[in-house]
């Protein structure tokens, strides 16, 4: 049930929340800055106007979620250090100190699936419309490149695959009492033994022998399960699981749909050609910044070519902030596309014996400019949880992106803000000597 939460004056002797926080602190600044009531009025859609429990206030889930890619933190850390931060609380809207935890981790779970994708794009819209003041003159031109958001999973392998099918099965069994005429306990334990230390050469046959027996165990054990569970009249509830685990038994080397993680069977294998990870497992994400370090576009895709991205990706950007870049920069990772609607598209190329030394020096530093965004994708995997995607599903591909972009917007905004404050501080003292 929707609650509209409106702030009112302490009753109190003491002074309010506000009133204890240094004023110059950043993220103090940028509460200020936000236009909470578009969240307000867009997001209460969402909620029936009388039935149900009360909701949160939309202000505090919004903030817990902008301040949890802020800090890097997970939904669990973020909930906890919201009762030890001041600042963490004025920034979600109290008035006053609170010692209380301001909600379970798992309703921001909730909430990121009630406001879904456009809700996260109208939050990214506003991280752009703060930056947008400082950041006008360099709009017409755009920069984009694409990185691997990898999935939270281990690195797939045959073994570690009919390791967690042989577990499910086992588990599916014994919750719904089902028969099985061999556990395989023993037997698993010793090929377990005989898998280890599989690189030394007398190793490697007994290893690859143990692998090529736990995928039959594999395969008895899902078989059984299929016979039984259409037994007890239960085969519906676990059909897509069923055929899950058999074609992840029967896939091969050079399958075309292949799966590499059973909680999470979206994921692709994608080669970006880097030295130090040859395969990278999740899906591909396009991002889009200006030449003065705002990021305007932040999209998901699954592991299309670079240059297949451009169209959607100028979409999003013009829905974001109501125009389109006149140029837009790539690497050669984009080649095949001269232009997209009214967007030129430029890749670094020889330069044209046509050229003057002007245009070319011209060039030359646009596509200088273009390395920029490299950093850029470094700092969102490392700092604002790009690096490792811990939200399930195609929909948490497509949101953590977008949360990411958001936090690095946040992050420019803060530091601009406080740049200017500071500023303007020093202005007001000399104007007073």
């Amino acid at each position: 049930m929707y609650k509209q939460f409106q702030t009112t004056p302490q009753n109190t002797l003491f002074s309010r929340l506000e009133e204890q926080l240094d004023r110059k602190h950043p993220l103090y600044i940028l509460s200020n800055k936000i236009h909470w009531d578009v969240f307000e009025t867009e997001f209460s859609r969402h909620y029936h106007a009388k039935k149900g429990r009360p909701c949160k206030s939309i202000r505090l889930m919004v903030g817990l979620l902008i301040l949890k890619h802020l800090r890097n933190l997970s939904d669990e850390s973020v909930v906890l250090q919201w009762t030890e931060n001041a600042y963490y609380q004025y920034f979600c809207g109290m008035d006053a100190f609170s010692i209380a935890s301001p909600c379970e981790a798992s309703e921001l779970v909730h909430f990121r699936n009630r406001i879904g994708e456009e809700g996260i794009e109208l939050i990214l819209k506003e991280s752009i419309l703060i930056n947008n003041d400082d950041d006008d003159d360099n709009n017409h031109i755009g920069f984009i490149d694409s990185t691997v958001q990898e999935k939270n999973i281990t690195y797939p392998t045959d073994s570690k695959l009919a390791k967690k099918i042989i577990a499910k099965c086992k588990k599916i069994a014994e919750e719904y009492s089902l028969p099985l005429r061999q556990s395989y306990t023993r037997m698993l334990k010793k090929l377990y033994r005989d898998q280890r230390f599989r690189n030394h050469p007398k190793n490697k046959k007994r290893a690859l022998r143990a692998d090529r027996k736990l995928k039959t165990i594999a395969g008895r054990l899902v078989r059984e399960l299929e016979r039984n569970l259409i037994a007890k009249d239960v085969f519906n509830e676990f059909k897509k699981t069923i055929e899950l685990f058999k074609s992840v038994l029967t896939q091969k080397r050079d399958s075309k749909k292949k799966y590499y993680s059973l909680h999470e069977p979206e994921v692709e294998c994608i080669s970006k050609g880097k030295e130090h990870k040859k395969y990278e497992f999740g899906n591909k994400v396009s991002i889009v910044r200006t030449a003065g370090g705002l990021i305007i576009g932040a999209k998901s895709f699954r592991n299309e070519y670079d240059g297949h991205t451009i169209d959607a990706s100028l979409e999003q950007v013009e829905k974001l902030t109501g125009k389109r870049p006149d140029v837009l920069a790539g690497d050669r990772g984009y080649r095949g596309q001269k232009t997209s609607g009214t967007t030129k598209i430029l890749i670094p190329d020889a330069p044209k014996k046509s050229d003057s030394y002007y245009q070319k020096r011209k060039k030359h530093q646009l596509f200088c400019k273009r390395a920029g965004i490299e950093p850029t994708i470094g700092h969102l995997k490392s700092d604002y949880r790009l690096g490792r995607n811990f939200y399930k599903g195609v929909f948490g591909d497509a949101i953590n992106v977008m949360l990411a972009a958001i936090a690095y917007n946040f992050k420019r905004a803060m530091r601009v803000l406080f740049e200017l404050f500071s500023f303007l501080q020093k202005v007001r003292s000399v104007c007073l000597v």
